[in-house]
């Protein structure tokens, strides 16, 4: 609904706040049918107004044309629709009249099947194998079979063309979108003696022979007892112990079964029969089986999230796909089993109460996180194949256990890049890894690469600022200075241009050589950090601290920061005379 506003005007500010507030009160969804108010008639368009939406949905005139109710349309009048989008992808509301309808006329089919009520219709046309009816009240099409039309055969059904009249439904498929209608029954049962009448005739725990097959749907099965004289509904969890989907997996029409009535309801005027009741309650057996056993089982149906399985006949339980396997975490049932096969698992829970089992497949086998720790514990080196790599990560199979390891990038070396060093492998490449960390609930393992070889740093342990340590030139760099590694150490370090020498002249990377072996000082040492710094010129700087410490002159010593040699040789011959 439009609203013209005069921004300038406080009054007409609060109005809209206020609309906008009441408004947002009122609870609108997608999906649901709704009523909505006509505003406007055009020779193309009908606006609605629907209380909590700020805009007008309109409907495309034709639509209303096609279901013949464009005359009943007026302005002020309530018309339902179908709430599709609250708003697409060009800002509109979407709503539609013939969704509503549609949707509308399928309640009111499943309502009146499960009541077991006739409803009107008319016969439209004929088609291959009997008649097309529709739906009085809300134009639904349905199928009526040419052995429904009627209780004795008809050469010409001209007379009952377009006449409106009462049909019986017999099967209603909301999945497949099928309904299936009949006349006959309706004709028939009119002959019989009056309803009300023959439900006194039934009690509760009566057992009724040779009821006949009628009608199903997803919800339950209808058969006609006593020749016809009463059609009663057995619901879908009344047909068995054992877990079905559909009626028609296990009847077809006009087969007959015997019924025990569990319930009659006079006003209702409808009895509720049970098949499975007639037989024992397999779940009494269940003190036969104990936990944390092995027990064959057989798988009678597979899902998306595993498989039910039969512990026997009337006697099912769900076996999770989480049950599956230890190392497969979103592992099919289909990829392991098929219906009907023999599988073994061990129960995990019993629950009487609830009547529910739990059983596990993977617990037939050994742990193979327990197995890996026994033969492989922790510290142990192990070789794995890659599967796959990420950002940050690879993952290795070990193949003996089938269990994929985790191998961070943060210990693939010791002093790469981790995201260069990810670089270097590709899948199916074979690597020998160090078992850091096993977690045997979460069914997780931690591998290291680098952790397979000596930390490079280990060799400055013992180490301390201003050590002298042999280094052999690696490469030199005209512009940031000399690649050197330690002797005893795999590990790479830099001496700055302006750490080569004292005098500047001499800072010439160029000077060395690759593979000169050369001495140097630690400057800098922080294993916590994981850095070291190292130098020549201070190397030269502490050997020519200590020239002078040697040989300096009393007079320059006073000058120096450290003692003369003529304090020294004082020193020695004070204590000598001592």
């Amino acid at each position: 609904m439009e609203i013209y506003k005069d921004l300038t005007k406080e009054s007409t500010k609060e109005f809209e706040q206020l609309l906008n507030s009441q408004l947002s009160k009122v609870k609108i969804e997608e999906g649901k049918i709704i009523d909505g108010v006509v505003t406007k008639i055009t020779n193309k368009f009908v606006f609605l107004f629907v209380e909590g939406l700020k805009s007008e949905p309109v409907i495309d005139i034709n639509e209303l044309k096609s279901l013949n109710i464009l005359e009943k349309v007026k302005e002020g009048k309530k018309i339902q629709v179908l709430l599709e989008k609250i708003e697409d992808k060009n800002g509109e509301i979407v709503v539609s009249a013939t969704k509503a309808k549609k949707i509308k006329g399928w309640r009111e089919l499943e309502n009146a099947f499960e009541k077991n009520e006739p409803i009107m219709g008319k016969i439209t046309s004929k088609c291959k194998g009997g008649v097309i009816v529709e739906h009085i009240e809300t134009g639904s099409l349905m199928f009526c079979p040419g052995s429904q039309i009627s209780d004795a055969p008809l050469k010409d059904i001209s007379h009952l063309m377009h006449e409106p009249q009462k049909f019986a439904l017999i099967k209603l498929d909301k999945i497949r979108g099928n309904a299936c209608v009949s006349r006959r029954q309706i004709i028939s049962s009119s002959k019989k003696e009056d309803k009300s009448k023959i439900i006194e005739k039934y009690k509760v725990g009566d057992v009724v022979k040779d009821a006949v097959v009628k009608g199903y749907s997803s919800f339950g099965c209808f058969f006609g007892v006593n020749n016809g004289e009463l059609d009663v509904l057995v619901h879908l969890q009344e047909i068995s112990y054992s877990r079905i989907n559909h009626p028609d997996e296990v009847f077809n029409i006009g087969e007959k079964h015997d019924l025990l009535v569990i319930s009659v309801d006079k006003e209702k005027l409808q009895v509720g029969c049970s098949i499975k009741q007639l037989s024992p309650d397999p779940f009494e057996h269940i003190s036969n089986y104990e936990l944390n056993k092995l027990y064959k089982v057989k798988v009678v149906k597979i899902t998306d999230y595993g498989c039910f399985c039969e512990l026997e006949p009337g006697l099912s339980t769900l076996l999770h796909s989480s049950e599956l396997s230890w190392t497969k975490k979103n592992l099919s049932a289909k990829k392991l089993f098929k219906i009907g096969d023999e599988i073994d698992c061990v129960i995990t829970e019993i629950d009487k109460d609830k009547r529910r089992v739990a059983i596990s497949h993977r617990l037939t086998k050994e742990n193979p996180y327990e197995t890996l720790e026994k033969k492989y514990p922790i510290g142990s080196e192990i070789e794995g194949k890659i599967v796959s790599i990420n950002e940050y990560a690879i993952y290795l199979n070990i193949k003996d256990f089938d269990i994929d390891v985790f191998l961070h990038s943060n210990d693939l070396s010791y002093n790469g890049n981790p995201e260069d060093e990810l670089k270097k492998y590709k899948k199916e490449d074979k690597l020998k890894v160090k078992i850091l960390e096993i977690k045997k609930e979460d069914q997780k393992v931690r591998v290291g690469l680098k952790q397979t070889k000596t930390d490079p740093f280990e060799y400055f342990k013992n180490k301390k600022q201003n050590d002298i340590i042999t280094v052999k030139v690696v490469s030199s760099d005209s512009k940031k200075g000399l690649i050197v590694k330690p002797e005893g150490s795999d590990l790479d370090l830099l001496i700055k241009k302006s750490n080569i020498a004292i005098n500047s002249s001499d800072a010439r990377p160029s000077r060395f050589m690759s593979g000169d072996r050369i001495d140097a000082a630690i400057l800098e040492l922080d294993l916590k950090k994981r850095k070291i710094t190292l130098s020549i010129k201070l190397l030269e700087e502490l050997q020519n601290k200590e020239a002078v410490s040697k040989f300096s002159s009393p007079l320059s010593g006073k000058n120096l920061p450290f003692s003369s040699l003529s304090d020294k040789l004082k020193k020695n011959k004070e204590t000598s005379e001592e």
